[in-house]
């Protein structure tokens, strides 16, 4: 008994104990593994390795610029061949009869797909030499030959010198495209560009100027030979440059630029809702009748109203014409001009201004206008005297003493004064006015009385299966009452022809 109750004492004793006894110290945690079981618990105790400095930023090498894409779309500018001179209607014309009575006699054959070039061999190049013979590009031997050889890349280039793309050598899409125009679409457009040139009876002197909307380019002629050519920016599809005959009178220097009223309803307009500090960035003016400016705050331009005004802006390098005006007064108030923005003129696709036209080389272009005066030293003007005057950033005009002709046409066929036959394509539509002309078989005939039994005579001699190339013909004065070979037809009994866009009356 007294045993029981010393044990029954000390346990009291020990549970005292513990109750009157600080708590423990919290465990370390368990760590963890990334599957989420517990690690080991020697793996808790390893010590941390130290911390890596952190490494320095490298910076990467800026990527070097991509080369430029070689352009497809070329303008020869050794070439003094000109687009436009006395006699060019009635080579178009003669053209033209010799499409016709290629398309009359078969055509050429449609090509398949390519690409095509040198060391290819096949029914799809035997197929190319025959196209490029049936119009005289590839000497008629061997026509049907299948190896595609450095004669065949010749005739292949030489191709595409007359379409004004790339001489590669190579059949690629722009080229192949080309090839796969119809015999009779061709003689649309000699027929069409013969007719556009003869309507605007341009009167040549012994320099003129030309600008051939769909080739983009810009001619300087003197003495029947081409001097500078330059490439051009001309009106977009929706804004065409219009065809103008008239004379080039002055150059204006460091112009300012009074915008027309299509492009204050069409841009400027619809900037200023966007950004109401668009004229001050541009550095465009306001001005009322009275000549009077105005802020832009006091114009609503939620409507049209600012067409109204005078918007005008001042010289510099932003000027929307650049630093050089060639005025040529015409009806359409349309004109030649440098720009600010020239990394349009290195694209293959030049229809960006908004009619007018921007000219690459503007400076030595000017010098070429202004050679036969006396510039500021007492010589002829050139280009350093152009640089000169610039450089004073104020505005100046020069009068030529001597006005030079000028014309802008839209010749998507032409014949060069060699008789070398060329194209372009038809970037207004307005060759689609002749869509609904006579096919071949529907023996049309010319106006004039004296070419009808000619014409006839021509349709009754059709040509062989294998034509001979065409060849340069000489160019000869036709008579005064030659008109153009086949006039578009009454149109009143067929559906109505396509609307060829409408023109800008000014632009860019």
């Amino acid at each position: 008994m007294r045993a029981v109750l010393l044990f029954a004492g000390s346990f009291l004793a020990s549970v005292a104990l513990a109750q009157n006894a600080p708590p423990p110290a919290p465990a370390p945690p368990i760590p963890q593994q990334a599957n989420g079981k517990t690690a080991p618990a020697d793996a808790a105790e390893a010590p941390k390795p130290p911390a890596e400095k952190p490494r320095p930023v490298v910076k990467a090498k800026p990527r070097p610029a991509p080369p430029p894409m070689p352009l497809m779309r070329v303008v020869a500018k050794n070439d003094p061949r000109p687009t436009v001179f006395p006699g060019a209607v009635d080579a178009i014309q003669d053209a033209a009869e010799r499409y016709r009575q290629i398309a009359e006699s078969g055509g050429w054959p449609r090509l398949p797909a390519g690409p095509y070039k040198a060391g290819q061999t096949g029914e799809a190049i035997a197929l190319l030499r025959q196209r490029l013979v049936r119009e005289g590009d590839l000497a008629p031997a061997f026509p049907g030959a299948p190896e595609f050889d450095s004669i065949l890349t010749e005739a292949v280039k030489g191709f595409q010198a007359r379409h004004g793309l790339a001489q590669t050598g190579i059949v690629g899409t722009l080229t192949l495209r080309a090839l796969n125009v119809s015999a009779h679409e061709r003689f649309q457009q000699l027929n069409e560009s013969a007719r556009r040139l003869r309507s605007r009876n341009f009167g040549f002197g012994p320099r003129y100027v030309v600008v051939n909307m769909p080739s983009a380019s810009v001619e300087a002629i003197a003495n029947g030979q081409v001097e500078r050519r330059h490439i051009a920016v001309v009106g977009k599809a929706d804004r065409p440059s219009p065809e103008v005959a008239t004379r080039i009178t002055q150059v204006n220097f460091n112009p300012t630029w009074t915008v027309p009223v299509s492009i204050i309803r069409k841009d400027i307009i619809p900037k200023m809702r966007d950004d109401p500090s668009y004229l001050a960035k541009s550095k465009i003016r306001i001005f009322g009748a009275s000549g009077a400016e105005i802020e832009p705050t006091r114009i609503d331009w939620t409507t049209e109203r600012a067409a109204a005004f005078t918007l005008r802006q001042e010289p510099g390098s932003g000027n929307s014409l650049g630093q050089i005006r060639i005025d040529m007064p015409n009806r359409e108030a349309v004109y030649m001009h440098d720009t600010p923005s020239k990394r349009l003129f290195a694209r293959d696709d030049r229809f960006h201004s908004s009619g007018c036209v921007r000219i690459e080389g503007v400076r030595d272009f000017v010098a070429w206008l202004l050679a036969p005066m006396p510039g500021p030293g007492g010589g002829p003007w050139d280009r350093r005297d152009v640089d000169d005057l610039l450089a004073t950033k104020t505005r100046k005009d020069i009068r030529l003493k001597e006005p030079v002709p000028v014309i802008w046409t839209y010749l998507t066929g032409y014949v060069t004064p060699d008789g070398v036959t060329h194209f372009r394509d038809d970037v207004y539509g307005l060759d689609q006015l002749a869509v609904l002309a006579p096919m071949p078989d529907e023996a049309p005939t010319s106006s004039a009385p004296q070419n009808k039994a000619k014409a006839k005579a021509d349709l009754e001699q059709p040509l062989p299966p294998q034509a001979v190339p065409l060849q340069a013909v000489p160019l000869q004065a036709a008579p005064a009452s030659r008109r153009v070979l086949y006039a578009a037809p009454d149109v009143s009994r067929h559906r109505p022809l396509i609307t060829p866009p409408a023109r800008a009356s000014a632009g860019r």
